[in-house]
C-alpha cells in the first residue's frame, strides 16, 4: 500500500523491450536507500516490484497487461517518474489509501498559474464520474490529490510549488497523459451498493438510485 506522498522525481535511465513486455531502468537517489529485492515501489502510480537495484537505479519488468493499460508502455530514456516506496506498518499516513493499482489514463485539458500556484485540469474518462467528487481524493500518476473542482467531463486540482517541483508535474503539458487511481473507498462503496439493490450513477458514487 502507498500514500500518494511521492518521494522524488526519478528518470527513465535506460528500457529494453522483450517479448514478455519492457524493462524499465530507473535512477532515484531517496528511492533507493533501503530497497531489496521484491519489494514494491510507486512509479508514477504503478506498483511495480524491484528485480534488481544499485546505489542509486533499480530496474522492474512491465508485464504485457501494464504495458497494454498505462502509459509506462511509452517511456523513453529520460523521461520523469514519480517514485514511492511502499508505506512502512509504522509510518505516518499522510495522504490517502492507494494500491498502486492504475484504473485508467487520463489527459491533461488544462494547466494554469494562479499566483504562486498551479492549478492542473485533467479529462474525466468514460466510466469513472461517478468516482470523482469534489473535495474527494484521486490518485494522478502516484499523487495523492484532492479535487478542487469537478466539471461535467473535467476535474482540477490545486499543486503547491513544493509538489510541482518534487513531482514529474513540472514536465506535464496540454495533451500529456497521466495515470488516475480513483478512491478506493469509492469502488467498495459502489459494490455495497449494488449489493443491496441499488444503481449507481456515473455523476456521482454518492448519489444512488433504488432498482
Amino acid at each position: 500500500m502507498f500514500t500518494g506522498i511521492v518521494e522524488e522525481a526519478g528518470e527513465i535511465e535506460d528500457v529494453t523491450v522483450t517479448d514478455e513486455g519492457r524493462r524499465l531502468r530507473i535512477a532515484g537517489e531517496e528511492v533507493t536507500g533501503d530497497l531489496d529485492r521484491g519489494q514494491s515501489v510507486s512509479v508514477s502510480g504503478v506498483c511495480l516490484t524491484v528485480e534488481e537495484f544499485g546505489d542509486d537505479w533499480f530496474e522492474v519488468f512491465l508485464a504485457s497487461e501494464t504495458v497494454n493499460k498505462t502509459y509506462l508502455g511509452k517511456v523513453e530514456a529520460g523521461d520523469p517518474v514519480n517514485l514511492e516506496r511502499a508505506m512502512p506498518a509504522d509510518g505516518r499516513f499522510d495522504g490517502h489509501v492507494v494500491q498502486g493499482h492504475v484504473d485508467t489514463t487520463a489527459e491533461v485539458v488544462d494547466v494554469r498559474e494562479v499566483g504562486e500556484d498551479w492549478e492542473y485540469e485533467f479529462a474525466i474518462p468514460e466510466g469513472f464520474g461517478k468516482y470523482v467528487v469534489d473535495k474527494g481524493s484521486v490518485t494522478v500518476d502516484g499523487i495523492s490529490l484532492t479535487v478542487a473542482e469537478r466539471g461535467e467531463n473535467s476535474f482540477s486540482v490545486a499543486i503547491i510549488p513544493e509538489t510541482r517541483t518534487i513531482t514529474n508535474l513540472s514536465a506535464k503539458s496540454v495533451g500529456d497523459s497521466v495515470h488516475l487511481e480513483v478512491d478506493v473507498i469509492a469502488k467498495y462503496a459502489e459494490r455495497l451498493l449494488d449489493d443491496a439493490g441499488f444503481e449507481t450513477r456515473e455523476t456521482d458514487i454518492l448519489g444512488a438510485t433504488e432498482r
